[in-house]
């Protein structure tokens, strides 16, 4: 691609070198650049792609976008100065891909807690109504039908326009993504067209990346203060937070509730473990969905996808068609009673929802087991919290490891046992083996009670010292299960 093509979207503020030449390909990543390609200097959490241009240049790439130019200027490459690299990148990487967002109807979804399950029922709407669509998610990416593994909840700016450009060329007509906050701080989504964009609700997390509650909310805001006024807007007008998120934005607003007048409004009319009567604007629909939170998601599909253009009356009858996302409030029965929910609850405000979902459910006689741990190398703060609400809201519980990454487990559960009382510590094990706790729970459970393993949901693997094991809760549920039924 000629190089004045794809500098036409980035505005830069200085350049120095021919820009009529052919770029071959376009790379942050220092180890992948080719001659005659284009290297984006950006800098990042761990490093600065800035102190690599020496060694890029020694490659003959033909073109450098960076922040600062370096001190030696080499013949033969163009230097392109910019105010924001990681912006520019992603510019960059939608004009390299033919800028396929504007292609696709695409919306966004972010929020703490829902993303994936709104994001994920958005694309199986579309499905349902016979349109081709792709979707970037947290549990998988696909293109149509054709499942692609995801590694970020928000792919970097050039795999997700690679990935947008393929759903193009499979003829897509829209797209369903997660917007997580790091994707919007790092600029990650710069360059995309969206057709709108929905917010499910904000509570403390990633804290060790972004600093405070409010430096997070504002890193989520950032996504609606960049949507176009041609793009709706559409949050929780329950949450604290939904109305903060549209104050800059050109988008037209809509709002979903569950407790107040809004332009989407829904009523929780019956609730059971496999199931929930729901009246969507008036409309009453029979869901596979549980839960208070689980309705918010379904409220924010309905009023997406009424806004993204599917007709009232098919959408509600697609409601009652629609299955829960892999590793969100799955539930497995045993042949002796005992029920157990796996579910994707990593926050203290996810554990509240799922436990006060399944609390409502079976009643002040029905008997809560719960099996939580928490992420290693993240938020400390929250390891606390999250073992109060679990412990004032279960009946028997056991903390154990999650993903501790570089941590000593053993450490990570410490630290949760302080958020517990002396009466709670007196109903709490701690079992540092993820297969035995949950083998633990279920062997002590009795028939009727709900075991919910909190924390991992969807994952496939278990993170221990920088390497991921193969540890899936939903096959150690099953595992567990026969094998308490031979004893």
């Amino acid at each position: 691609m000629k190089l004045s093509r794809l500098l036409e979207d980035i505005k830069p503020l200085e350049t120095i070198g021919d820009t009529d030449r052919n770029i071959v390909s376009l790379q942050s990543d220092s180890r992948r650049v080719e001659k005659d390609g284009m290297f984006v200097a950006v800098r990042g959490v761990t490093t600065d792609g800035h102190k690599y241009i020496p060694m890029v240049a020694s490659a003959h790439v033909g073109a450098i976008v960076c922040e600062e130019f370096p001190a030696q200027l080499l013949n033969g490459i163009t230097y392109i100065r910019v105010s924001d690299s990681a912006e520019a990148l992603g510019k960059l990487a939608s004009a390299w891909y033919g800028h396929p967002s504007s292609k696709l109807k695409l919306v966004g979804v972010t929020g703490t807690n829902g993303k994936t399950t709104t994001a994920t029922l958005l694309y199986e709407m579309a499905r349902l109504e016979g349109y081709k669509a792709g979707l970037l998610s947290t549990v998988c990416n696909y293109v149509d039908g054709r499942a692609i593994p995801t590694t970020h909840t928000t792919p970097d700016p050039l795999t997700l326009n690679e990935l947008l450009a393929e759903m193009v060329e499979a003829g897509c007509d829209y797209a369903f993504m997660e917007v997580s906050s790091h994707a919007a701080q790092q600029k990650r989504i710069a360059g995309l067209k969206f057709k709108g964009g929905v917010f499910s609700n904000l509570t403390r997390d990633h804290l060790d990346y972004h600093g405070s509650v409010e430096n997070y909310r504002n890193a989520k805001k950032m996504f609606f203060d960049g949507l176009d006024a041609d793009a709706f807007a559409l949050v929780n007008a329950d949450d604290k937070s939904g109305l903060y998120m549209t104050q800059n934005t050109k988008a037209k607003v809509y709002t979903y509730s569950l407790r107040s007048q809004a332009d989407f409004h829904t009523r929780i009319l019956e609730t059971r473990l496999d199931g929930t009567l729901l009246s969507f604007n008036g409309h009453d629909v029979e869901v596979a969905f549980t839960g208070r939170f689980n309705a918010y998601n379904l409220t924010a599909v309905y009023g997406a996808s009424i806004l993204t253009g599917f007709p009232e009356d098919e959408v509600l009858v697609n409601m009652s068609k629609l299955v829960p996302v892999a590793g969100r409030f799955q539930t497995f029965r045993s042949q002796s009673g005992v029920t157990a929910i796996v579910d994707y609850a990593h926050t203290p405000d996810a554990l509240i929802n799922v436990l006060d979902t399944i609390r409502e459910i079976v009643g002040a006689g029905g008997k809560i087991i719960t099996v939580v741990g928490a992420g290693g190398n993240r938020d400390h703060g929250k390891r606390p919290m999250m073992a109060r609400e679990a412990a004032c809201r279960s009946d028997r519980l056991i903390l154990t490891s999650d993903n501790p990454r570089d941590e000593n487990p053993d450490d990570i559960i410490n630290d949760m046992r302080q958020g517990l009382s002396a009466p709670e510590m007196g109903r709490t094990l701690c079992i540092t083996d993820r297969r035995q706790a949950i083998r633990t729970a279920i062997q002590t459970a009795e028939p009727g009670n709900v075991i919910l393993i909190a924390g991992k949901g969807h994952e496939p693997y278990q993170e221990v010292k920088g390497v991921r094991h193969h540890f899936d809760d939903r096959e150690e549920v099953m595992a567990a299960f026969k094998e308490s039924e031979n004893v």
